[in-house]
């Protein structure tokens, strides 16, 4: 039924800061999605290799340490670089299994000299291709010590059967104007990522829903202390002020109505599944449509640059 989706909300936590290894988890939960006949599945804000938690608990804005610096040398060590085909074993499980796949990942992007690192959400088709790399806009408060921003490129949609799906990171799905952005291009299915935690779910979700007449599909990560890698640098000074929970989850899903369909799963480890019926955004935009006719664009409208940003332009 092309108006019935199956997705699946990989509520899992990364082997944290060890690429190789988070990669191999997520490949075994992709698997497990496409047996259940999941169609897209969906994974945490930043969980190839992890979310830097440690900023927080090592005085990360203290300038020049060695700590901060050996392990921002460390995750980007971690990091992704796309263009030398570190995702290629995930697009070929997406086109193996026919199922489509919204990854967060931190990307150490060549076309920005290749050293800087960004938070970016990557769509990768039902074909296994690389649609979409949307870097986060505007990192929030000390992620700014270790991502960079984004640009405009990633606000992209994607067709998924009757839907039209896209997606932003975490405090990203506060910003009304990359919402809009994404609601101009006749979004239905809205996908929020997150690093974990309800606190950050369980109100906006439902707002988005809302607001757009959407789906929306919340998925966050898990992090326990306890799950730390013994090799991860500077372990020991972490643990000293690190909460034995780092982020409880939190994935849920919301129906156009803004009511729910999947509430806030905590501290659960696994895949979370659920049917849309796309029907359900005919209905619900019966009496809104935020850009359709709730709209007055002879008032308001919404410029937006798609350009990838480089700080070097070659003519040869």
């Amino acid at each position: 039924m092309k108006n019935i989706l199956k997705v699946a909300m990989a509520q899992i936590s990364p082997v944290w800061l060890d690429k190789v290894a988070t990669l191999k988890k997520i490949e075994a939960t992709i698997q497990e999605a496409a047996k259940e006949k999941a169609e897209l599945v969906v994974f945490g804000e930043a969980l190839l290799p992890g979310y830097p938690f440690w900023l927080a608990l090592t005085d990360g804005a203290a300038w020049d340490t060695k700590i901060n610096k050996e392990l921002h040398a460390h995750y980007a060590r971690n990091s992704v670089q796309i263009e030398l085909g570190e995702l290629d074993s995930v697009c070929s499980l997406a086109k193996e299994n026919k199922i489509a796949i919204y990854l967060g990942i931190i990307e150490r992007a060549r076309n920005r000299g290749g050293h800087s690192l960004y938070c970016s959400l990557v769509y990768i088709d039902a074909e296994g291709k690389i649609k979409s790399v949307h870097r986060k806009l505007q990192p929030t408060y000390d992620e700014r010590l270790t991502w960079s921003p984004g640009d405009g490129n990633g606000l992209q949609v994607h067709s998924l059967k009757q839907f039209t799906v896209g997606g932003l990171n975490c405090w990203e799905n506060w910003m009304p104007l990359a919402r809009t952005a994404l609601y101009g291009l006749g979004e239905n299915l809205h996908i929020a990522v997150w690093p974990g935690s309800d606190h950050n779910t369980r109100d906006i979700t439902r707002f988005i829903a809302r607001e757009s007449r959407s789906f929306v599909i919340s998925v966050s990560s898990l992090m326990k202390t306890e799950d730390f890698p013994k090799t991860t640098p500077h372990l020991a000074e972490i643990l000293k002020k690190a909460p034995a929970v780092m982020a409880n989850g939190g994935s849920c899903i919301a129906g156009p109505d803004g009511e729910w369909l999947v509430e806030p799963v905590l501290d659960k480890e696994g895949l979370l599944y659920h049917n849309l019926d796309f029907n359900r955004v005919y209905e619900e935009r019966q009496n809104f449509d935020p850009v359709g006719h709730y709209s007055r664009p002879d008032i308001t409208k919404l410029t937006v640059n798609r350009e990838r940003q480089s700080t070097v332009e070659f003519k040869d």
